[in-house]
């Protein structure tokens, strides 16, 4: 069940944060024209993320960020849906959790005005199963169960295509839905559910497809997974993203620098074991 937000995000800020806020954002021009940006002039913003591994990632990017006067304060969600809506409203000043596909369509539905600035990591969407150990073992009329955001379920339905459990309509985009399966040889029923929840309901499944970070926190592993995404020239990437027109700030190009190092790239193998790989 979805966290309600927390006061401070359900409501405006306060007079005081908001000009704080503009004391921050009032950098000399001689900042604005340096050859590097590299410092953020002791700034301090709020990333919203995805709660879980994540958080021990930002934990290590928020001490780089530190170190180049960068403060970085993590709001944390518990699923997809909010992290945009609060970066659209100001209650965030940056968010980390979602590839280009996903964006796009919230955009599309939503009217955001939110654009990616800096590349974060990739988790290759997989097939799952606790009762079978490959894919041709699946039965005829096995149910396959799929994330039913749009960006989500068609990444599934490509690697059910890939395959070869359905084929989808030729020139069908990412976006592709049941509705686009023109051929399903072995009569498999497609069950369509939220990414939060199709990994925790493997047991009720034959198989399911499953994101990469909700397949770990529904205690799925690698021995689990009978079907994976290519990894080259993988479209949906994670990225940093901030409200569209902020892109030019000297604390993004901070932000964005104190997750693409070494520090954290160790600590994101740490965390995630190899199931997300570094994007940038």
């Amino acid at each position: 069940m979805t966290k309600a937000l927390s006061p401070l995000l359900a409501h405006p800020l306060s007079r005081r944060a908001g000009l704080a806020f503009l004391a921050a954002a009032a950098v000399t021009a001689s900042s604005l024209f340096a050859p590097t940006l590299s410092h953020a002039e002791d700034k301090a913003i709020k990333v919203g993320i995805i709660s879980g591994e994540d958080e021990d990632v930002w934990r290590v990017v928020t001490a780089e960020a530190a170190k180049n006067g960068l403060k970085i304060s993590t709001v944390v969600f518990n699923d997809y849906t909010q992290p945009n809506e609060a970066l659209e409203h100001g209650e965030i000043d940056a968010n980390a959790f979602q590839h280009q596909p996903y964006l796009d369509n919230q955009i599309k539905t939503n009217g955001y005005h939110i654009v990616p600035v800096g590349f974060t990591g990739v988790w290759p969407i997989g097939l799952y199963s606790k009762k079978f150990t490959k894919i041709e073992d699946l039965p005829e009329g096995a149910i396959i169960g799929v994330p039913n955001d749009p960006s989500n379920e068609g990444r599934a339905l490509r690697v059910l295509q890939n395959e070869g459990v359905i084929k989808l309509k030729d020139g069908t985009g990412i976006l592709a839905t049941v509705a686009d399966i023109t051929e399903n040889p072995r009569k498999v029923v497609i069950k369509e559910l939220d990414a939060g929840v199709v990994g925790r309901a493997i047991e009720d499944l034959d198989a399911a497809v499953v994101n990469t970070d909700w397949a770990l926190k529904s205690g799925l592993s690698a021995e689990n997974r009978i079907a994976q995404e290519p990894v080259a020239d993988n479209p949906y990437r994670n990225f940093i993203a901030v409200k569209t027109g902020q892109e030019g700030e000297p604390w993004v190009k901070t932000l964005v620098g104190a997750y693409q190092n070494d520090t954290v790239k160790a600590e994101f193998d740490r965390v995630y074991k190899g199931t997300g790989i570094s994007a940038y």
